[in-house]
């Protein structure tokens, strides 16, 4: 079993930065595709990108060339790196790893991007 825990949301301006980490327990995170999601208020909750054990990183459209994701399989560790962050990116960000049909969740992260 995998244990995760989200941290570095906050508050801030747009146009600002976070970095989100999700700090993982448990088996290693080796083999697991690792993925952000993201759930605004009133809306479902939405894929925002992933990493492969491989390394190969995936985005959806909104977030591309703002966003990055990377893992530090050693630390147990996946974060990412909000860039030019926009109103329209406030949401609780959770943490995703998944292989073949096992998935886990983390808690999530409040990320606010004020206007």
């Amino acid at each position: 079993q995998v244990q995760l825990v989200e941290s570095g949301g906050g508050l801030v301006q747009t146009g600002g930065s976070l970095r989100l980490s999700c700090a993982t327990s448990g088996s290693s995170i080796s083999i697991y595709t690792m993925g952000w999601y993201r759930q605004a208020p009133g809306k479902q909750r939405e894929w925002v990108a992933l990493i492969t054990r491989g390394g190969s990183t995936n985005y959806t459209d909104s977030v591309k060339g703002r966003f990055t994701i990377s893992r530090d399989n050693a630390k147990k560790t996946v974060y990412l790196q909000m860039n030019s962050l926009k109103p329209e990116d406030t949401a609780v960000y959770y943490c995703n790893a998944n292989f073949l049909r096992i998935t886990y969740w983390g808690q999530g992260t409040q990320v606010t991007v004020s206007s």
